[in-house]
């Protein structure tokens, strides 16, 4: 599994200098995160690299890349149950956790898009009462150029390309 951080979640995390890595031979396994802010509190987006399915997390507490990982895992493992994918956590995500490597994000229009997502995070939380956790339904249920499938190449929503990405990697 690749964990990536932007470089301002890394240096909050005193994970040093990351290197890039080319992406995870399961893409499922792959995440990128960032840290934003919504007034003065502290969230982190972490986004599937290749669908940009996200979930959301406050940042406060986590200080270093053992709890980030231990927040990540339980908040990943608790959203995707919600979201009726628990069979994938358990079969593509949880299993790879014995390995985790950091690296540095993987390219801009995956940081664009996560730049998209955080803003459009930032317009939710400013207008409502929404927890973390809700706000990745939030997300995931946007249309972004770069959460496409083979077969629709304008738009898509990340969560139909997180589920055509679990799709492929259960294909025989």
């Amino acid at each position: 599994m690749i964990l990536r951080f932007s470089q301002k979640l890394g240096s909050r995390l005193k994970a040093g200098t990351l290197k890039p890595l080319p992406m995870d031979a399961a893409p499922v396994a792959d995440w990128t995160s960032h840290i934003f802010f919504s007034g003065r509190t502290p969230y982190i987006l972490v986004s599937n690299t290749t669908a940009l399915y996200s979930t959301v997390l406050y940042a406060k507490g986590i200080t270093n890349d053992s709890i980030f990982i231990v927040r990540f895992m339980a908040a990943l493992r608790e959203f995707m149950e919600a979201d009726g994918l628990a069979f994938a956590y358990d079969r593509f995500i949880g299993p790879r956790t014995g390995l985790i490597r950091f690296a540095s994000t993987l390219s801009r229009s995956v940081t664009g898009s996560m730049n998209e997502l955080i803003a459009s995070a930032q317009v939710l939380l400013a207008d409502e009462e929404t927890s973390p956790f809700d706000l990745g339904f939030q997300l995931n249920d946007l249309l972004l150029s770069a959460s496409t499938t083979e077969e629709a190449r304008d738009y898509g929503k990340p969560r139909d390309a997180f589920r055509a990405l679990i799709a492929k990697s259960s294909a025989p």
